[in-house]
């Protein structure tokens, strides 16, 4: 048995957004207890204060959670400027909370201690981890999404799936907040861990299309992109943009090796003297890249998309939950058709099923079933939950 249930406040006050939110839970609840929960959150909630809300009502709770750049939910749908609760109960279903701090400094290490927290009194092997870890810290400094997977990969094995999204601040780019139980933190890489009796499946869409030729990358240093194909990187994208810079709406398509499989990478800046890009994550020197053209009616179709792939794969016979996590990207590219993506959903499940999710800065998800955890961007995943 996995039961439920969601709360989702606009109030901008904090004790009255979060008062709302739990008594939306706890009416949903029935007097079961719940072990575990998620949160999402804006950037400007008092944090500290609905943390301990939640700890006061439900205390010892198994919680994680991050702020956002838009919130969604199946009370009030896609908003912004809310607060939204998923809480989970279940007597065959293991749920534990990790966190690990330091993420910019060294992530391999942050992900190591918050998964050994996480599985220290796990009776069963893992078989789920969402992670919803910094993105810009205190400083303003980016972390590695990359060392990040690395870490999890390497506490869980690669054939655990990894899924989530990275803390937002409402694209002001400066500070992200993570939580864990009741903290409030900048710097630090929390997971659920999700082991025993637990049926679920995935999903993912992105709507941009590859065009042109596939070429490979000559020369890149971590998030820079000096050449493709032995000339300047500018160069290649100006023989589908022309005198247009590179912004989301073209990212850079980087296939996994020998498979039609790619995700996105989104350009930053230009350097119009080296004819360099600056990517918002590391591009891999001889990866097979192309470049992307948007139409917004398929952006949001594979919203649905990521949906179908969810349900075709999922072995249960209803989902009890479903997760979902969009790209800030996507909000920012759709603008004001951004709550459709969420309304395609929310009409192809049934009425009941629980919802909750949030646009993040990067999303985690394996490019297929049964295969190797990626940091994507622009992408929409769903994650689909239930017991047998």
């Amino acid at each position: 048995m996995l039961k439920v249930a969601v709360g989702h406040s606009e109030d901008p006050d904090s004790q009255s957004a979060i008062e709302e939110v739990l008594d939306q839970c706890l009416t949903a609840l029935t007097d079961t207890i719940p072990q575990a929960g998620l949160l999402f959150a804006a950037i400007d909630f008092e944090h500290t204060l609905i943390l301990e809300a939640i700890n006061e009502k439900f205390p010892g709770i198994e919680l994680i959670g991050c702020t956002t750049d838009g919130e969604m939910s199946s009370i009030l749908g896609f908003q912004q400027d809310s607060l939204t609760l998923m809480l989970f109960c279940s007597d065959t279903v293991e749920i534990r909370a990790g966190v690990g701090y330091g993420t910019k400094e060294n992530a391999i290490a942050a992900a190591l201690a918050a998964v050994k927290q996480a599985t220290q009194n796990i009776n069963t092997p893992p078989k789920l981890c969402i992670t919803l870890p910094a993105s810009y810290t205190s400083d303003g400094s980016i972390t590695s999404s990359d060392s990040i997977l690395c870490g999890l990969d390497l506490a869980l094995g690669s054939q655990v799936p990894i899924i989530g999204g990275m803390a937002g601040d409402q694209f002001r780019m400066q500070t992200t907040y993570q939580f864990c139980r009741t903290e409030v933190l900048t710097d630090a890489l929390p997971v659920l861990i999700f082991a025993g009796n637990l049926q679920f499946s995935f999903g993912r869409g992105c709507g941009l299309q590859p065009i042109g030729h596939k070429s490979i990358v000559t020369k890149a240093h971590e998030t820079v992109l000096h050449e493709i194909d032995g000339k300047p990187a500018l160069e290649f994208y100006r023989r589908y943009l022309g005198d247009r810079l590179p912004s989301p709406e073209n990212a850079l398509a980087v296939y996994e090796q020998d498979s039609e499989y790619y995700y996105m990478r989104v350009p930053n800046s230009c350097n119009t003297e080296t004819g360099s890009i600056t990517f918002l994550c590391n591009i891999p020197e001889q990866a097979i890249v192309q470049v992307t053209e948007i139409s917004r009616n398929q952006v949001i179709e594979a919203a649905e998309n990521s949906l179908k792939i969810a349900l075709e794969n999922y072995p249960g016979t209803q989902p009890e939950a479903v997760l979902l996590f969009s790209c800030c990207c996507r909000r920012w590219i759709l603008g004001t058709r951004a709550k459709e993506e969420f309304h395609l959903v929310k009409k192809a499940l049934p009425k009941t099923t629980p919802i909750c999710g949030f646009y993040s800065y990067g999303e985690f998800v394996p490019l297929r079933l049964q295969g190797i955890n990626y940091y994507h961007q622009e992408t929409f995943v769903t994650l689909i939950l239930g017991t047998k």
